[in-house]
C-alpha cells in the first residue's frame, strides 16, 4: 500500500482525498443509498488532540467538543462551497456516524473501519470500542470523513477555501 502524505491546514486538521475504494462500497452505500458510490471522493480527516481521547473525564469531553466544532466549521464551509457549484457533498457527524447535510440516511458510517480500510491505520480495542491508531499520534486523534461527487480539482479548491475560512 502506498502511503500518501496528507494535506495539513493552518489549524492542524490533516486530510487525505481518496476515490472511494471498492471494499468501502457497501458501507458508503448503506449511509448514502441514493448516491452512486463508484467515483465518489472520500475526504478522511484527522486532528491531533491535546489529550488521549481513549481516556475519560471533563478535559477529554472538552477536547472532543473543540475538535468536533473545528471539523464541523471546516466541513460545513466545504460542503456549502460545493453546493453553490451544484455539487453533492456531505460530511459525517463523528459522534453519531450520521450524515449532516443529507439527513435521510438509514445507517451510520463506520469512521474507524474506513480509516483502517482506506488508509491502512491500525485499530485497537478498549472494551467494546474500536480505537483508531494514527501512525504518528497514536490514539490522540479525532477522525472524521467527508464525501463529494465532483472532480478532485473542485474538491481540492473547496477544501483550500474552507480551510481559509476556518478560524484557527
Amino acid at each position: 500500500m502506498v502511503i500518501e502524505e496528507p494535506t495539513t491546514t493552518h489549524f492542524g486538521l490533516e486530510y487525505t482525498i481518496k476515490e472511494c475504494p471498492r471494499r468501502q462500497y457497501s458501507d458508503v452505500s448503506a449511509t448514502f443509498p441514493s448516491i452512486e458510490v463508484k467515483g465518489l471522493l472520500t475526504v478522511l480527516t484527522c486532528q491531533q488532540s491535546d489529550v488521549d481521547l481513549v481516556s475519560i473525564g471533563e478535559s477529554v469531553e472538552r477536547e472532543k467538543d473543540r475538535l468536533l466544532e473545528k471539523f464541523t466549521e471546516f466541513a460545513s464551509a466545504a460542503c456549502k462551497l460545493l453546493a453553490e457549484q451544484g455539487v453533492w457533498a456531505d460530511f459525517i457527524d463523528p459522534c453519531s456516524g450520521m450524515p449532516m447535510v443529507h439527513r435521510d440516511s438509514p445507517s451510520p458510517y463506520d469512521e474507524v473501519g474506513a480509516f483502517a480500510n482506506v488508509l491502512g491505520y491500525k485499530i485497537s480495542s478498549a472494551g467494546p470500542c474500536k480505537i483508531l491508531l494514527h501512525p504518528k499520534f497514536g490514539s490522540s486523534i479525532y477522525p472524521a470523513s467527508m464525501f463529494a461527487r465532483c472532480s478532485r480539482e473542485q474538491l481540492e479548491e473547496a477544501l483550500t477555501r474552507a480551510a481559509e475560512m476556518t478560524t484557527p
